[in-house]
């Protein structure tokens, strides 16, 4: 496995090895040992999400000690996914990064809290799973509105589909404060 940090150091990306042959392929998608070293923490909750082309979900997050971390991988299909720096104090703040995955290059994506994240759907469906660090707290959701023009992130679809409930989040500019520090290695 290599896993290599992207244009915001703590969000990473893991490469899996991949084990193929004229059968299929076999790969540890996840291993303790392995990933541990890196995120230090415990997953607590696993979930799966299906949506269809153009749908982009986020941005989302947990406040306070509700926080999670998010290590997300697709199953099938293609996705943009994106995390927003929400740490005050970090020399990232209100930047974003974003991390195409696709079900055939078996990678996962580390969001760590205080990070808002949401993804785009770029092929005709896609099934992705993520693991939590900490459980899914409703009364602690938050989000940040997913075309924030001063966050400025490009989608990579021509007609988002999106909800209600994600169009009427606050721009990063009006967002209460989430709790969310910086604090460096």
């Amino acid at each position: 496995m290599t896993v290599t940090p992207l244009e915001i150091p703590d969000v990473l990306l893991f490469d899996c090895r991949v084990f193929g042959d004229s059968r299929g392929y076999f790969f540890e998608s996840f291993r303790n040992d392995l990933f541990m070293p890196y995120l230090q923490t415990e997953f607590v909750q696993e979930n799966e999400s299906f949506s269809t082309k153009g749908v982009v979900r986020g941005l989302h997050f947990q406040r306070g000690d509700k926080a999670q971390g998010k290590l997300i991988r697709v199953i099938s299909g293609e996705i943009l996914d994106v995390a927003v720096d929400l740490r005050k104090g970090s020399p990232t703040y209100g930047r974003h990064v974003r991390i195409p995955l696709t079900s055939d290059k078996k990678q996962w994506a580390w969001i760590p809290r205080g990070f808002a994240h949401g993804f785009a759907v770029l092929s005709e469906t896609a099934t992705f799973c993520y693991k939590c660090d900490n459980y899914y707290a409703p009364e602690a959701e938050g989000g940040v509105l997913w075309n924030d023009p001063r966050i400025g992130i490009d989608w990579g679809v021509a007609e988002p589909l999106v909800s209600a409930k994600d169009a009427k989040n606050p721009a990063l500019a009006e967002l209460s404060d989430p709790g969310f520090r910086y604090s460096p290695r």
